[in-house]
């Protein structure tokens, strides 16, 4: 019996033909990062203050600045950002009856007189200092009482990851990866521009949300294709490298966002590249992993062949063996079978509370940057690169210690990072902002790693349920994180930064109960979990470990006679 992993090594781990499917299906993670985080620009909430027909009167009058009429009709009031210009409420006054005149506002009335007139809702709407420039915050007016809306535009996304990424997760599993892709990148083509002609704020919403059905289960999709049709030691290169696109789409993004001054233009831009992902259907085939789980081996066989011939490889008849080693009837994943035994069980639980710390970690410290003030594209371009070296260093780490501690770690210095900053004075500028760039930097390097940790500890037939199931708990923690940050950034500003740096430190404990992947093959089958983590678990006892290392030492049925009890399936 002939396994897929056999046949690659004839036909190519990773040839030609692997090299241009990655670096197609690469492209896929730029356009998901745009819509992931584009709310920092979509719906960026500029300084506002109450619209009152008094004051616009006197400032064309006199021709004066948005911003001196701001300074000279607005009192000042505390926030949790310290002493700013009140937003929510305008003076109760007839500006005609003051007596003020155009030659200086700035010395006609004092922030202490001011403070003494009485008060009044924003009865006339809001006026922005976003010359020139408008967000679907400024077009709605989704300040003040009415701020939290902008939570939901960031959480209707999430919910449609959420139901998004099992559904399309089962698809892909029981149509194919390449059918489900397809469909799903015409759906998202569709949906988003429907967002961006949303004649309301509702109707954006109820968009929102199919759109982010499509998104989120269509890049995992990418993702288990291109890692079912390598060898298994490029797949840490391959994972890696298809994140990497990612973080390369958030040094893009606020690049657009600055040329693009409207959020509805800048959606379109967001919605194109998925019309242009429909003619992969000319050059990407089925997974034949996938093929073989569906007991489909002519189809899988001429896959196979496609690649060994591109790879300029030539195949011996042992293709004519290929079979997937569950073959006695055509299998089909199940919820229930994340579930099945106790590894399963252990492994769904950690990989989802992992992908739940990253979603909220790694959103909350991307969607601070638009509640800090400063430049918001310098500020997110100079994050942006603060991702890069994540990459490198998850390939220089992985390789030469494993999966598990790299995880780990990356998780915990996050955490720490995050609590450091959050006690930080501000009068420390450049000491907290190279703090926070360490937390982005871990927290990068955990989200890019649970992704193809979890592709690596689920079987082939469950394989793309298991990563979207368990990546819902991330489209939780997208849903939780945006009211988590604004909210809580309302009563103290650092607040959020102590939730952050809890989570990260127990979602890095939880890893170290996970087994070590590195060079262990794909596991097709679920009893192929149940032996081939076994020698990776913590749970071996320290005295087994030390009379396996004696044993090594003796020849013979001692070695096969230990090894066969405590290692099942590898001896």
């Amino acid at each position: 019996m002939t396994t897929f992993e056999d046949i690659l090594e004839e036909a190519g781990k990773f040839g030609r033909c692997q090299m241009r499917i990655v670096s197609i299906f690469c492209l896929v993670s730029v356009p998901f990062s745009f819509v992931y985080v584009g709310i920092v620009f979509q719906g960026f909430t500029p300084e506002h203050w109450c619209r009152d027909p008094g004051v616009i009167e006197i400032r064309e009058r006199c021709g004066w600045s948005l911003q001196d009429a701001h300074r000279a009709t607005v009192s000042l009031m505390n926030s949790s950002t310290g002493v700013t210009y009140s937003q929510c409420q305008k003076l109760d006054m007839d500006w005609n009856a003051t007596g003020l005149t155009c030659d200086n506002p700035e010395s006609e009335l004092t922030q202490a007189q001011l403070s003494t007139l009485p008060m009044t809702g924003c009865t006339d709407g809001w006026e922005y200092d976003y010359e020139g420039r408008q967000s679907f915050v400024t077009e709605f007016d989704l300040v003040c009482a009415d701020a939290w809306y902008v939570d939901m535009f960031q959480a209707a996304l999430s919910v449609g990851f959420l139901v998004g990424s099992i559904t399309i997760g089962y698809l892909a599993d029981k149509y194919g990866r390449m059918k489900s892709f397809l469909m799903t990148n015409f759906f998202i083509g569709v949906t988003g521009i429907l967002v961006a002609t949303s004649p309301n704020y509702i109707a954006l919403l109820v968009f929102r949300v199919l759109f982010g059905f499509g998104v989120k289960g269509g890049w995992m999709v990418g993702y288990v294709l291109i890692t079912e049709l390598v060898g298994v030691e490029y797949r840490r290169m391959v994972g890696v490298t298809y994140q990497l696109f990612f973080s390369l789409g958030i040094l893009i993004l606020p690049l657009l966002a600055y040329f693009i001054p409207n959020w509805r233009w800048l959606q379109v831009v967001f919605t194109i590249p998925y019309f242009c992902f429909l003619t992969y259907y000319w050059f990407i085939p089925e997974s034949p992993r996938w093929l073989l789980s569906q007991n489909k081996r002519n189809e899988a066989m001429e896959i196979t062949k496609a690649i060994a011939k591109e790879n300029k490889k030539t195949l011996s008849k042992i293709i004519e063996t290929l079979t997937d080693e569950n073959t006695d009837s055509i299998s089909t994943a199940s919820f229930m079978d994340l579930f099945k035994t106790s590894k399963l069980r252990k492994f769904t639980f950690i990989l989802s509370f992992n992908w739940f710390t990253s979603a909220v970690v790694y959103q909350g410290l991307i969607m601070r940057l638009g509640i800090l003030g400063g430049n918001v594209y310098v500020d997110f371009l100079i994050s942006g690169i603060v991702e890069l070296p994540a990459a490198f260093l998850i390939l220089l780490t992985i390789e030469r210690i494993g999966r598990r501690l790299p995880f780990a770690a990356a998780n915990i210095v996050a955490g720490a990072a995050c609590l450091i900053t959050a006690f930080i004075p501000d009068s420390m500028f450049w000491l907290k902002s190279a703090v926070a760039c360490v937390g982005r930097l871990g927290i990068t390097m955990a989200f890019e790693m649970v992704v193809f940790v979890n592709t690596e500890l689920y079987p082939t037939i469950i394989r793309n349920l298991g990563v979207s199931v368990c990546s819902t708990l991330c489209d939780i923690g997208g849903i939780v994180a945006p009211f988590l940050l604004y909210r809580l950034a309302v009563i103290w500003l650092e607040l959020p930064l102590i939730i952050f740096g809890a989570l990260a430190f127990v979602a890095g404990g939880l890893v170290l109960l996970l087994p070590e992947t590195k060079g262990v093959p794909l596991p097709e089958t679920i009893d192929d979990i149940e032996y081939k983590c076994n020698r990776f678990t913590l749970k071996e006892p320290v005295s087994l470990v030390l009379q396996l290392c004696q044993t090594l030492l003796l020849k013979g049925p001692v070695l096969q006679s230990l090894a066969s009890r405590h290692l099942p399936g590898y001896f």
